[in-house]
């Protein structure tokens, strides 16, 4: 998974970078550098799930160049016993099964003071991709479950204490990307692609109600798992050379957040307050052949099948303190001005392993033992950076009903290490070597727009238009000879847009709603040298599509005075947008065999729900026209399988029941 917005993306993947996003689960920030694997967070029992657009540096730190997605989960109520159920049966095609179930129970314990809320979840959705490699029938097969446990205690009106524990685990199977020329959803590999991810995370946070201010204190512990599994035998395309990467990753986590708000109302608002982050990741990286290809060849000397493996480990920190005010000059005019500094720093390690000259061997032909080379352990290169975000944001009203506004935002990512730092191909060694790493890039945003409800609510809007200059921008790119990733840096991007949100209520329980965004981001300052070692070009588009958007119409009406019905549907528009740079990395006059565009295409689904007391019970159409547009394109050449399409139609139905 990974989200972006106002075309702040260099291509669609992002191993080894920051998400641009910033992603929160509560408290937790799950969206961290280096990750290959990204849950898909379960989405049940919610308070709500917010989006803050524009870069939000001053509140959230780094990672948040474009915005940042807040899932905020319920908390316990103190007075009520409440428990909720909803099961979800659906099947995509004509036999891949989907089951989803969720469950929920809120226990008061002592009355107004102390409660518990747990949530579990499970899902099984059957795949509908055939690995023609395995020889597996819908083989991308996604099995996930987990759940959460809150406990809330409210001693006084003035302290709350909440203790919360969760886990997570996605399991799929198989990797759902594609090879167009196949066939519709085909694929191959020798093995299945595995990309696994297990979260855990505690999490202490505490309130307290002075008079006047509202002070937070929030502790997380995290720990995250993932498995990255991956045939890389598309590097050397029909050689038919046995060539993958078994790589898992082990990360913990702490962060801790002190922040103290003023209570609205008066002339000032205000918020200060301060973050700390330590992470450390440790991934050990196994290049493999397989058995059956070793003795094939009569290539020997291995312990096993791998013929690399290194142990690498990344150290990283963040410690930055922030603040917000607000001035009321009066109720249609106020300013707003925010300030975070702070610190990030990231050291890489080589904790040792041994190398081989298997790819050699098999690309030549070459039979008989191989040596197994010692990497000696070593400390790699450590990134450090200081830096400012600032916000400054202008407010009127010139109406009751109207808001406008101007805002000069800025947002950065934290520095990054490559595992490979220093290091040259064994295939070709006269590739680029691997550069030590990337530095942190950073942005600002200058955005007007307004806002507002009108006609007695039945029309609400917001427009805005923005600029984004983005500089030192961090990019992922792929030494093509022997399929190393690594992280350096270009020049310079601008992104220029307008997002819109309209919203009518024409009739009684009648919703119609529209939302889109227009977007040109380009590479706009680039030296030969950036372009050599990135793959790109002057006037480059970045990865985002020119327009999206998308019409929803919801109907509610009653059935009778027990039952009230709701019909919806939504119409989505994406445009194309390259998957990458146009040339290959180290080789700047040279085209990229991978280098391609994703289709423009419609996607839309159908909902028809009944309420009746404790008992909800819908049906809903996913992908209603059974669209296989291609939507996101791998940017690296080592997967033979490369192309994401829409899952295929799915038929479902859902059942909730609130006990």
């Amino acid at each position: 998974n990974n989200f972006t917005a106002r075309g702040i993306a260099t291509n669609g993947y992002g191993a080894n970078l920051q998400s641009t996003v910033a992603i929160y689960i509560d408290e937790l920030p799950i969206s961290t550098i280096g990750n290959t694997t990204v849950l898909d967070p379960n989405l049940y029992d919610l308070e709500r799930v917010e989006f803050l657009r524009g870069p939000q540096g001053t509140l959230f730190g780094s990672g948040s160049l474009s915005g940042a997605l807040r899932i905020l989960t319920k908390s316990p109520d103190l007075d009520e016993y409440d428990a909720s159920t909803l099961v979800d049966f659906g099947l995509t095609g004509s036999d891949s099964l989907r089951q989803r179930y969720n469950g929920m129970v809120n226990l008061p314990i002592v009355k107004d003071q102390l409660a518990l809320r747990v949530v579990g979840f499970y899902r099984n959705e059957e795949g509908y991709v055939d690995n023609l490699g395995t020889g597996i029938h819908n083989s991308n097969t996604l099995v996930d479950g987990g759940g959460r446990a809150t406990l809330l205690w409210k001693p006084t009106d003035r302290l709350s204490v909440k203790l919360m524990g969760s886990y997570e685990k996605s399991n799929p199977k198989d990797s759902s990307l594609i090879i167009p020329s196949l066939g519709r959803n085909k694929r191959i590999s020798d093995r299945p692609d595995l990309f696994v991810g297990k979260l855990t995370s505690y999490n202490a946070t505490i309130d307290y109600q002075f008079d006047g201010a509202h002070l937070t204190s929030s502790s997380t512990y995290s720990k995250f798992d993932q498995k990255f599994w991956v045939d890389l035998a598309g590097t050397f395309g029909a050689a038919g050379i046995a060539f993958g990467l078994d790589a898992n990753g082990y990360q913990k986590t702490f962060v801790e957040e002190l922040r103290l708000a003023s209570d609205p109302g008066g002339k000032f608002d205000w918020v200060v307050g301060g973050f700390y982050l330590d992470r450390r990741l440790d991934v050990d990286y196994f290049y493999r052949s397989s058995p059956e290809y070793l003795a094939a060849h009569g290539i020997t000397g291995l312990p096993d099948e791998y013929y690399q493996r290194q142990y690498t480990h990344i150290n990283s920190q963040e410690l930055a303190g922030f603040g917000e005010l607000t001035y009321h000059f009066n109720d249609k005019l106020w300013l707003t001005g925010g300030l975070r500094y702070g610190g990030t720093e990231a050291q890489g390690f080589t904790e040792g392993g041994y190398n081989s000259a298997y790819l050699t061997y098999a690309l030549f032909g070459i039979s008989g033992p191989l040596t197994m080379t010692p990497i000696p352990a070593a400390a790699g290169v450590k990134a450090k950076a200081t830096k400012p975000s600032y916000k400054v944001s202008l407010s009127y009203k010139p109406s009751s009903s109207t808001t406008t506004y101007a805002t000069v935002s800025t947002g950065f990512r934290t520095p990054v290490v490559n595992a490979f730092a220093g290091r040259a191909s064994v295939v070709n060694p006269n590739d680029l070597i691997i550069p030590y790493g990337a530095s942190s890039d950073d942005l600002t945003n200058y955005e007007v727009g307004v806002k507002g409800r009108w006609f007695d609510g039945t029309l609400s809007a917001s427009v805005a238009a923005y600029v984004i200059d983005w500089s030192n921008i961090q990019v992922q790119a792929n030494r093509v000879s022997d399929s190393v990733q690594f992280a350096t840096n270009i020049g310079g991007a601008i992104s220029k847009g307008v997002e819109f949100e309209v919203m009518v209520l024409p009739a009684t329980g009648l919703t119609v709603g529209l939302n889109g965004s227009f977007n040109d981001a380009k590479v706009t300052k680039l030296t030969p040298a950036e372009a050599a070692i990135s793959g790109a070009v002057d006037d480059a588009r970045l990865s985002a599509p020119h327009f999206q958007g998308s019409l929803y119409i919801n109907y509610g009406f009653d059935l009778s005075a027990k039952a009230r019905a709701n019909a919806s549907v939504v119409f989505q528009h994406v445009g194309n947008y390259p998957g990458s740079f146009p040339n290959v990395p180290g080789q700047p006059t040279t085209t990229s065999p991978t280098y391609g565009f994703t289709d423009a295409y419609e996607n839309v689904s159908a909902t028809f729900a009944v309420a009746m007391d404790r008992l909800t019970i819908g049906a809903y159409v996913e992908n209603v026209f059974d669209n296989h547009s291609i939507t996101y394109v791998h940017p690296e050449a080592f997967l033979a399988s490369r192309f994401a399409t829409l899952r295929p139609r799915t038929v479902g139905v859902r059942l909730g029941y609130d006990f």
